[in-house]
């Protein structure tokens, strides 16, 4: 298969490229000692069999992820559409239903995995292990089964929404299922068993979803690009922006990988595991210059009706970044250095060791970086201030007050999650308690209050073609989606904002998020959506879905002020310890008992937590006034508009036929 027959007969292209991973990867995990590891007399051997089909079942997985979200991606984002945006065009529509076939491969890999993942714990030959009984316990009750499992679920889950869906809609959601499908293997990885697993995991997952989707929607433009040069450009151009943040973003985790599982510089010439991540290196240094090359060279030549060169590009690019898949698999068999630390069972449970006393000093200085945090956090400062400089460069006003509440909010997201109140949150409830605080009260309200929305809206300009709709269609479609609707119905906002506290604190849905990093990182999540979809139904000032009544919102504010503060003084009566046994295994050398700071950190709910409250109220208050004076100010504008034509305003005339009517009422009646 030389380069030419695979220009001519693009589909040959995945196969292809996992040739060049699976030759890379075998190559590389016999060289890196992770295929064929020495028998230790004495413990269990899986045999030679498991050594080789377990990586080459995480290969699938990782080929199976990359093909099928690069698809979906290319069906939501990089096809034309018909009917003006509503429908997918032929060319989506073939993404989808050809996503949905490799989404069920990638889930056939996943449980290919899981079973010889079983095998090689146990040690044995995969007869004596595998049965269905063995495997559902392990796929239910072990964390690692689970999070491949999830995969498989997941992945399946993305194969049936893409095999059923026609529009566009369908595609958004299984595009984000695929995603989704990727997550859980990085919790259980080299990561997971860093030092600081919590730096270590999220800076995997800006490594790992970056690059299935940077690597995916290339390999998708490069499989079905028989559609037109001029359709081919549009697409390209709107994915080269996106290439370029997923390059920075894996090469700042990169680094971030390096630094958390080296434990110093010698490791990297001096062990195969750092000469692996060294030859990763060189593969993404590779993409990089194919990337300016593609850039400078191939989106020319597709303005100008010529697809060769972008293909020759892009077949390059896809085998380099299969070649990096199979560095990846190699790299996950092959064992990290080991460190020389003193085992500390608080910092195994912790991902850190033991802070010392709580002081103010210790929080303002003890940070423990969350890197997918921050980086949210600045990508969404980032484009506010994009938007602002954009309305501004056009010459339009955008009020300061809105930029610096933006900038604020973001700023007590990174606080909240990043510095030294990260680092004691699992070990005092009342530190968790401040940032459930600052993260469902303090940040949405001040996000709210931005208008991020409007300024969308207003800084993104419309799609000049109804085949190519653009962010701006895109926003306005979410706003006015079932969905939306639903959620911010008023009783779904409220019940999501207030009941789902009780039943985190309440049930064990506590204790796993101090002790999963994954389930904190949902909590977080859950903070924030929760918080905002609320501040948003009462005092949001950008446009929603409903139309809610200000008495309405007043009300919901009152009965969620109440219902926070009766959380607070439950917490405060309480006399069982929420998350005993975590308390119990971290036994905290320091500060109060675990009981005595379950109540500190009610008092804190009860108190503090209704101050956002007040300031909420005081907001609402002044936007109904301001709507008063609307409402009042557009009837004078009829009235006189009435008068100008002699006519009577006709709101006017009818309160004066109601006044009427009631009055020839009472005349008849008799006295």
């Amino acid at each position: 298969m030389n380069r030419h027959s695979v220009l001519r007969r693009p589909v040959l292209l995945p196969a292809a490229a996992v040739a060049v991973a699976a030759v890379v990867g075998a190559v590389l995990l016999w060289w890196g000692g992770g295929a064929a590891p020495k028998a230790v007399p004495g413990l269990p051997d899986p045999g030679r069999a498991t050594a080789w089909i377990l990586p080459a079942a995480r290969l699938g997985m990782q080929v199976g992820a990359v093909v099928a979200v690069g698809l979906l991606l290319a069906a939501v984002m990089l096809s034309p559409r018909d009917d003006g945006g509503a429908r997918l065009s032929v060319t989506g529509y073939r993404r989808l239903r050809a996503a949905a076939l490799v989404a069920a491969a990638w889930s056939a890999a996943c449980v290919a995995a899981l079973c010889y993942t079983l095998v090689d714990l146990f040690g044995l030959p995969a007869g004596q292990v595998l049965s269905v009984r063995a495997v559902g316990h392990f796929a239910t009750s072990v964390g690692l089964g689970q999070a491949l499992a999830l995969s498989a679920v997941l992945a399946l889950l993305a194969a049936l929404i893409a095999g059923r869906s026609l529009r566009p809609g369908g595609a958004l959601a299984a595009l984000c299922v695929a995603v989704a499908a990727t997550v859980p293997p990085v919790f259980t990885g080299h990561a997971a068993g860093s030092g600081n697993h919590q730096l270590a995991v999220s800076g995997q997952l800006l490594h790992v979803i970056p690059v299935t989707l940077w690597a995916g929607g290339l390999l998708a433009l490069a499989v079905t690009a028989r559609a037109s040069t001029a359709d081919l450009a549009v697409a390209v151009r709107r994915f080269s922006p996106l290439a370029l943040v997923c390059l920075l973003t894996v090469g700042a985790s990169g680094v971030l990988s390096a630094v958390t599982r080296l434990s110093a510089p010698g490791d990297v010439l001096g062990t195969r595991y750092g000469q692996l991540l060294l030859i990763k290196t060189a593969a993404l240094v590779a993409l990089a210059v194919a990337g300016l090359w593609h850039r400078r060279r191939a989106i020319p030549a597709l303005r100008a009706g010529r697809r060769r060169p972008f293909l020759r590009v892009a077949v390059a690019e896809t085998l380099l970044f299969a070649a990096t898949l199979g560095a990846a698999v190699a790299l996950s068999r092959t064992p990290a250095p080991l460190t020389q630390e003193q085992e500390d069972p608080t910092a195994a449970l912790l991902g850190f060791p033991m802070p010392p006393p709580l002081t103010v000093e210790t929080v303002a200085t003890l940070w423990l970086p969350d890197p997918l945090i921050i980086a949210a956090a600045a990508t969404a400062a980032g484009l506010y201030l994009a938007g602002v400089w954009r309305l501004r460069r056009r010459g339009d006003a955008w009020p300061p007050a809105r930029t610096a509440l933006w900038l604020v909010g973001c700023a007590v997201i990174v606080v909240a999650t990043s510095s030294g109140l990260a680092r004691y949150g699992p070990v005092l409830f009342a530190v968790h308690m401040v940032q459930h605080l600052l993260l469902m009260m303090v940040a949405p309200i001040l996000l709210v209050l931005a208008g991020p929305v409007t300024l969308a809206l207003r800084a993104v300009s419309p799609s000049t073609d109804p085949r190519w709709p653009g962010p701006r269609e895109w926003l306005q479609s979410a706003l006015h989606s079932p969905l939306s609707r639903a959620l911010t119905h008023p009783v779904l906002t409220l019940g999501l904002y207030v009941v789902s506290l009780y039943v985190l604190y309440f049930t064990g849905l506590y204790e796993l998020a101090v002790r999963s990093h994954a389930a904190h990182l949902a909590m977080t999540a859950h903070f924030l959506i929760v918080g905002y979809l609320f501040f948003w139904t009462v005092i949001g000032i950008d446009p929603a879905p409903r139309r809610v009544p200000h008495p309405l919102k007043a009300i919901l504010v009152l009965i969620s002020m109440v219902l926070h503060a009766f959380l607070g003084v439950a917490l405060m009566q309480s006399s069982a310890v929420l998350a005993a046994d975590w308390w119990t295994a971290l036994a905290r050398p320091w500060g109060p008992t675990p009981l005595q700071d379950q109540r500190n950190a009610g008092g804190i709910a009860w108190s503090f937590g209704e101050l956002p409250t007040v300031v909420v109220l005081g907001a609402l208050m002044l936007q109904w006034i301001r709507a008063d004076e609307r409402e009042a100010r557009r009837r004078d504008r009829a009235a006189d508009r009435a008068q100008a034509q002699g006519g009577e305003d006709e709101e006017l005339a009818a309160y004066n036929r109601m006044l009427a009517d009631l009055a020839e009422r009472d005349r008849r009646l008799p006295h």
